[in-house]
């Protein structure tokens, strides 16, 4: 199941998904400690990086540490993504992801995301012009089309091939979809029959055994999981794992699951400062929570804490009574 991605080698074909708000720095380094062929940075809006935004900058530290990692950028101009994927490069990027399939309303509005689905002539320019900017790999991720009667992702995902694009991944939905109803898995393999490059299938890979569906029916080299690992950053091992041997590994208990929580806590607090990773944290604390007995009370009171110390002690009780209960 390796392969290469340019000159970056895959070992394991298991990749987190680029998700904004969610695969900050914290978080991506706590998926690689489980182990993960790939890691995928927020989507950056490429001309917001150029004009040096402090939320922009914030997701563009140094990647170094990270390698190989990837940086997604979004945007509808074709020198300003250049450019933006310049600047990632000098940052320590090994790759750089166009984004082609957010589906989310401010995106489109700008034509950038799923939007340049409608317009293959300006995307072909884009992925052309990226491509001769750097000299690292450069994927895309695309979406089936943007309706059910636009489903193009064949169409682009050869002409990204031809102008040297190095992987392509689908989301089996359509823009028209966003994330309701179910991934088309079926649909992406009229990707598979048009392009020699890898090709990654993305969208309700919940499970393992989702991971082996969705690569069967797309004909798929990989996997990228992005929902699926929110609250559960060992996901993408298990899947590794699944892939390999054809067992499922253990989740890690309830006190491996009490202490790697309050470490992304307190990983989320150094990054962020106390003021802005407090609330932050929350949405990662109510995923983790989630399927424990009075999680959806717990959650609620959580919720209404300011105080990361008072936070850190309701976490130590609320896991202890649940590791006394499991003992």
């Amino acid at each position: 199941m390796a392969f290469s991605i340019g000159n970056i080698d895959i070992k394991d074909p298991v990749f987190l998904a680029p998700m904004s708000g969610i695969t900050d720095l914290p978080f991506r380094k706590l998926v690689k400690s489980y182990g993960a062929g790939l890691v995928f940075s927020e989507m950056i809006a490429s001309r917001e990086m150029i004009q040096q935004t402090s939320h922009s900058l914030k997701m563009n530290e140094d990647y170094r540490e990270e390698f190989p990692m990837a940086v997604q950028l979004a945007g509808c101009d074709p020198h300003v993504m250049a450019e933006a994927a310049r600047m990632n490069v000098d940052r320590g990027a090994a790759i750089i992801d166009i984004n082609f399939g957010c589906p989310v309303k401010k995106v489109v509005k700008k034509m950038a995301g799923s939007a340049l689905m409608q317009d293959e002539e300006l995307a072909t320019e884009i992925m052309a012009e990226t491509v001769r900017a750097v000299n690292v790999p450069v994927t895309v991720k695309m979406r089936l089309g943007w309706a059910q009667d636009h489903k193009n992702a064949p169409s682009l995902a050869k002409k990204a091939q031809d102008v040297g694009i190095q992987m392509v991944t689908v989301h089996g939905r359509t823009r028209e979809q966003k994330y309701t109803g179910n991934a088309d898995w079926r649909a992406i393999y009229k990707v598979r029959e048009t392009i020699d490059i890898p090709l990654i299938v993305n969208g309700d890979i919940l499970t393992p055994q989702d991971a082996i569906d969705a690569m069967k029916q797309s004909g798929a080299d990989g996997v990228m999981i992005g929902r699926g690992c929110q609250g559960k950053p060992w996901l993408l091992k298990q899947v590794m794992e699944y892939l390999q041997s054809g067992t499922i590994g253990q989740e890690p208990s309830t006190a491996e699951k009490r202490d790697l929580i309050l470490s992304h806590y307190d990983d989320i607090l150094n990054y962020y400062g106390e003021r802005k990773g407090v609330p932050f944290a929350r949405k990662h604390l109510s995923w983790y929570c989630a399927g424990f007995e009075g999680s959806a009370q717990f959650r609620n009171e959580l919720n209404t804490i300011k105080d990361p110390k008072i936070v850190r002690e309701k976490l130590n009780e609320f896991f202890g009574e649940h590791i006394k209960i499991a003992a």
